[in-house]
């Protein structure tokens, strides 16, 4: 068997191509992580949408209970104690109501 020897141009090209092939694999290694962790970062913010989707048509399902004509009623009819108004006291504005005659 001959030992060949190595110029030190093949060597520093070998080197630079090894040194290459890491740069190349780091760089792939690199982006997949980055791809992945964005996949989880993107799946993440999709499960926060669904659930403010679904805290939005519960708030708006509460609000419609809210202010709901019956309910806003009872509490003005039972909590504040009001009543339907008596004649003569709504006043429509831009209408003239007879008025009454005095007598003598």
């Amino acid at each position: 068997m001959v030992n060949r020897k190595y110029d030190p141009k093949e060597i520093a090209l070998g080197a630079a191509f090894l040194l290459f092939l890491l740069v190349i694999v780091t760089f792939y290694i690199l982006y997949q992580s980055e791809a992945i962790q964005l996949g989880y970062r993107i799946a993440g913010l999709e499960d926060r949408v669904t659930r403010m989707k679904e805290e939005i048509k519960k708030l708006e399902t509460k609000k419609a209970g809210l202010l709901s004509l019956r309910r806003v009623e009872g509490i003005a009819r039972e909590g504040l104690g009001l009543t339907d108004p008596k004649p003569g006291q709504v006043l429509y504005e831009g209408v003239d109501l007879p008025r009454e005659k005095k007598r003598p």
